[in-house]
């Protein structure tokens, strides 16, 4: 079993947000870094989902309460997420990674407590898939 660790984006390298937060501080921190979803943990630090611009439009467009005007009186505890996230945990076999990376921009990651400790990107599941698929090229010449 391959470890997962070497792909893991460490907490202190993530966007995430606390699930306490205004949602207008949510719409600021998707737009600063250009994010379409970012991890939520709460009080406990532990993952509790994922936050997609779509969330906030259809929560905006559905909430007759709810508008640009006012989102700062709302939490991301009062958005209704459509779309789950799974997360994985630090011991996870990388197949597992590989499989929900086909069908996530990232994979949250947990410790034995829930605790979250980081993303594993597409991206960095597509670039050691590549370099694994060179080196058995490499091997086989």
């Amino acid at each position: 079993m391959d470890s997962i660790l070497f792909l893991l984006v460490p907490k202190r390298d993530v966007v995430f947000l606390p699930n306490n937060c205004s949602v207008q501080f949510a719409l600021d921190v998707m737009e600063e870094n250009a994010y379409s979803a970012i991890p939520i943990i709460n009080e406990k630090g532990r993952y509790v989902g994922t936050l997609t611009e779509g969330d906030l439009l259809w929560e905006i467009k559905n909430n007759p309460g709810m508008n640009f005007d006012n989102t700062r009186k709302f939490t991301l505890k009062d958005i209704k997420r459509k779309r789950k996230v799974q997360s994985a945990g630090i011991n996870e076999d990388l197949g597992i990674i590989i499989e929900l990376s086909k069908t996530q921009n990232f994979v949250p990651i947990t410790d034995d407590d829930g605790v979250f400790i980081g993303i594993i990107t597409r991206q960095e599941v597509i670039d050691y898939l590549l370099k694994k698929d060179s080196i058995i090229k490499e091997e086989a010449i």
